[in-house]
């Protein structure tokens, strides 16, 4: 079965995707406290990230590491409204660039970022290691049913 990366449209869509995504936070009056003037690297991270997720290249974890996405995350204090407006923009962006819209990558994109926000939003708050996610590496998505 072709990967979620391959429907997508492969790394030029993904990056495309996460451009548009990350312009829109760092516009948005509820999401930029948490990101500021923004950083340079962070659409190459995050379309690594997304990339990787997605069953494409490994370039994420051999490069950056999970351990400084946990550490991004650290401190920030991501609010309940936070999170369910990156999702929001997320999906937005998504139709924006005009990414597959069938059901089943719809619904792995979608649990995707609803994951993915609440591994940030617990990681934010921990203020020990015990209190981090359990999660410690790039978790693969595949379709929606598929093991």
């Amino acid at each position: 079965m072709k990967s979620l990366y391959d429907h997508a449209g492969g790394h030029e869509a993904i990056h495309r995707f996460v451009d548009v995504f990350y312009a829109s936070v760092l516009a948005d009056p509820v999401l930029q406290p948490l990101f500021g003037a923004g950083r340079p690297e962070h659409v190459a991270h995050l379309t690594a990230f997304d990339a990787e997720t997605f069953g494409g290249p490994t370039e994420f974890t051999e490069t950056t590491g999970f351990a400084g996405l946990i550490a991004a995350h650290r401190g920030l204090k991501i609010t309940e409204p936070q999170r369910q407006r990156f999702v929001e923009l997320y999906l937005l962006a998504a139709d924006t660039v005009g990414l597959p819209d069938d059901a089943p990558f719809r619904e792995a994109l979608r649990s995707h970022v609803e994951f993915g926000s609440r591994v940030a939003m617990q990681n934010s708050h921990a203020e020990t290691d015990d209190q981090l996610h359990p999660l410690r590496e790039v978790p693969i998505w595949r379709w929606p049913g598929e093991e």
